[in-house]
C-alpha cells in the first residue's frame, strides 16, 4: 500500500494504522503528487490511501492521472468536506472517501471492505447480479454486532447516558439513567468495554468492594 499525505507526522500515524492492520503493509510514503504517482508506477502498490491537499497539484489530478495510466485502487483520506471535492472523488472512482480527522477503526473498516471485495472477486470468473450487489451493495461498519440478547435500542439508551456522563457512570446509575434493570444496564456497560468504546476504572468507597465505573472512550 502506499500512503500519500503531505503531512509527515500524519503520513506516519496513518502507516501505523495499515501496520496494525492484519494482511497489509506499508510499501511506500508520498508527500507529493509528483511522488506518489512515480511510486506507484514502480512499487504497483493494490491500494493507495491519497490525501487531496498536496504541495505540487491536487489529490484530484493524481486520482485522474491513475485512472488513465494505472491499475490500482484509492481510498482518499482528507480534511476536504466540500461536496464538489466529494463528488469529484466518486466520479474518480475511489472506494471510500475518509475526512480527517479519523481514529483507527474507521480506517480498519474500509481496508476489510477492500480485502473482501478483492477476495469476493478473485474467486468468481463469471458474476451473478447477487454478486454485484455485495460488492457495489454493503458498506463496513464500524459500530460492532450486537451479542444476543442485546438490543439496538437499548444499546442506544446506554450510550446516550455514557455520552450525558463524560465523568463516568456505575451501572447503578445507568439503570437509573435509561430506567433499565442494573444487570442489564452493566451487560450493555460490559459490552462497550470489550468492543474497545467504553473504558472502566474503580471507584472506591469508605466501605466494601470499589465500584465499576464506565465512560466513553474518546472518538468512539
Amino acid at each position: 500500500m502506499l500512503v500519500v499525505d503531505d503531512d509527515f507526522m500524519v503520513a506516519k500515524v496513518h502507516s501505523g494504522y495499515v501496520a496494525r492492520t492484519e494482511g497489509f503493509e506499508v510499501a511506500g510514503v508520498a508527500h507529493t503528487g509528483g511522488d506518489a504517482l512515480q511510486l506507484v508506477a514502480s512499487l504497483k502498490p493494490d491500494l493507495v490511501l491519497l490525501d487531496i491537499y498536496l504541495p505540487d497539484q491536487s489529490g484530484l489530478e493524481v486520482l485522474k492521472s491513475l485512472r488513465a495510466n494505472e491499475d490500482v485502487d484509492v481510498i482518499v483520506i482528507t480534511a476536504a468536506t466540500d461536496v464538489d471535492t466529494v463528488r469529484s472523488a466518486m466520479r474518480g472512482g475511489v472506494l471510500h472517501y475518509l475526512i480527517k480527522p479519523f481514529d483507527y477503526s474507521a480506517l480498519r473498516d474500509q481496508l476489510a471492505h477492500f480485502a473482501s471485495l478483492r477476495d469476493k472477486l478473485h474467486r468468481l470468473d463469471t458474476a451473478g447480479q447477487a454478486d454485484v450487489d455485495q460488492v457495489f451493495g454493503a458498506r463496513p461498519t464500524s459500530k460492532p454486532l450486537l451479542p444476543k440478547g442485546l438490543t439496538p435500542e437499548t444499546a442506544r439508551l446506554v450510550e446516550n447516558a455514557l455520552r450525558s456522563h463524560p465523568d463516568g457512570l456505575s451501572a447503578s446509575e445507568c439503570a437509573s439513567s435509561t430506567g433499565v434493570a442494573r444487570v442489564s444496564a452493566r451487560r450493555y456497560l460490559e459490552h462497550f468495554v470489550s468492543t474497545g468504546r467504553a473504558e472502566v476504572r474503580l471507584r472506591y468507597g469508605g466501605t466494601g468492594r470499589p465500584e465499576r465505573i464506565y465512560g466513553l472512550v474518546p472518538g468512539a
